[in-house]
Formats: C-alpha cells, sequence, structure tokens
C-alpha cells in the first residue's frame, strides 16, 4: 500500500512539473512574440504556484524592462541574483536597468580585504558552497583511508597532503556558507516602487524630509515601526520611508 501511494505521489508531482514546464515555456514564447503583459501575467502564475527559479526570475524582469517597469525589473534581476550570485547575464541586464535610474547615490568604499572576502563568499550561494563542502570533505575520507592502507612512503606522504589540503579547504568553504547564509538572514533590501517618495527623519509624515527616492533603488532595510521603514542607502544616509512604498525583496 506504502509503494501504490508512492508511485501515485511520484506520478501527481511529475504531472505538475510537467505542467509548470509547459506554462513556462508558453510564456517564453509570448515574450518572442513581443506579448510581454500575457508572459508576466504567467511568469507570475507559476511564481504563485510555488516555484522559484533563476531562469523564471529573469525572463519575468526582461519582460517588465521592456513594459518600462523599472521597480518590477530591478526587483525580478535581484531576485534572481539572490538565488545565483555570480550569473553573469543577471548582472549584465540589472546593470542596464539601474543605468535608467533617476537616483545615482555613492557607495562607501570597504577596506581591501573585506571587499575581497565579501566578494569570494558571493561568488556562490550558500547552497553551492555547501555542496562543495559535502565533496572536499568526501575526498578528505577517501585521501585518509588510502593514507593509512598505503604501504610505500612516497604515496602515502601524497595520500596526507590531499587529506589535509581537502580537510581545509573544506572547513573554508563551511565558513563561506554559513557567512553567505548569515549576509542573507541578516541583511534585508528592498526596491523602491514608488515614483517618488520623501523619506523623512522620523517616522511620520510630518517629520523634516531627509532625502527623496525614486523608483527602483535599492535601499536597506533596518527598523519597521507601524506604517514605516527604516532604511539606509549605500552612501550611509539613513531615514524612514512609507512602507507601501517599497517592496522587500
Amino acid at each position: 500500500m506504502r509503494k501504490i501511494f508512492f508511485y501515485i505521489t511520484l506520478f501527481l508531482f511529475g504531472m505538475v512539473s510537467a505542467q509548470e514546464e509547459a506554462l513556462f515555456e508558453r510564456a517564453n514564447e509570448l515574450y518572442n512574440e513581443e506579448k510581454y503583459t500575457e508572459a508576466i501575467q504567467i511568469y507570475d502564475q507559476i511564481l504563485k504556484n510555488g516555484q522559484h527559479a533563476t531562469s523564471l526570475y529573469f525572463n519575468k524582469a526582461n519582460a517588465h524592462y521592456k513594459e518600462n517597469q523599472l521597480a518590477e525589473s530591478i526587483y525580478n534581476y535581484e531576485k534572481a541574483l539572490m538565488l545565483d550570485p555570480s550569473n553573469e547575464d543577471v548582472k549584465t541586464n540589472l546593470a542596464f536597468a539601474k543605468n535608467q535610474l533617476i537616483d545615482k547615490i555613492d557607495v562607501i568604499p570597504t577596506s581591501g580585504f573585506s571587499k575581497f572576502f565579501n566578494s569570494f563568499v558571493n561568488i556562490f550561494h550558500f547552497d553551492t558552497w555547501a555542496i562543495i563542502t559535502v565533496v572536499l570533505m568526501l575526498l578528505f575520507v577517501l585521501s585518509f583511508v588510502k593514507y593509512t592502507l598505503e604501504k610505500y612512503t612516497g604515496k602515502k606522504r601524497l595520500f596526507f597532503i590531499v587529506a589535509g589540503v581537502s580537510l581545509l579547504f573544506s572547513l573554508l568553504s563551511l565558513s563561506f556558507a554559513y557567512q553567505q547564509q548569515a549576509n542573507v538572514n541578516n541583511t534585508k533590501y528592498a526596491i523602491v516602487f514608488a515614483k517618488e517618495s520623501d523619506v523623512r527623519a522620523e517616522p511620520k509624515l510630518s517629520g523634516e524630509q531627509a532625502f527623496i527616492l525614486h523608483e527602483g533603488t535599492k535601499v536597506q532595510v533596518l527598523d519597521s515601526f507601524q506604517d514605516w521603514v527604516k532604511i539606509k542607502l549605500t552612501n550611509g544616509s539613513i531615514g524612514w520611508i512609507l512602507k507601501n512604498d517599497i517592496k522587500q525583496l
């Protein structure tokens, strides 16, 4: 009975996957026919069904860009980049979209080592770093076993070195995975969706205007209070923006 239930579940899952794939292909066809609004509707339907993939967000972002929907396009490029931080196609298109932004915000430079470390950690998604860790640990175990069983000194030394190096790099890979996951969990970002939004020094409409932001600008989310969200820009500026004016990534 359990086997029958398993096969039924597997069959149903296969049907759902096939349906989602067919929807995705149909959306891509509509995109190629320059029917961008219809394509976006199907991409949204797939997302509502719980499917998430780099290609899905990437194609949806492209469709929004074609429709001159800047905030939506940047939002979806950023979502795609969260799933695949090393994807060059996503980075390139995101850069094109950001060139259309009204807000040109400077970035506070980080120290050389910190910048290098963060860029290296972000080469892969933390899931990929975890897989690399497992592979390296397996290599360590196999090399160590070969080291203990090998009789010849030269080969024994070689397996010992391989075991040591693979263990070292597996620990480094594991630390990168934890660091990247911590960055994702502890640092929250959002995209401004309002055409223009007044950022206040305090979380109230009567508060002093700190600066103005326009659609598509990426902000870091620090805190929230009632209908307001405390944000920070890459140049260090901090203020409060209406919650309805942004969409959190």
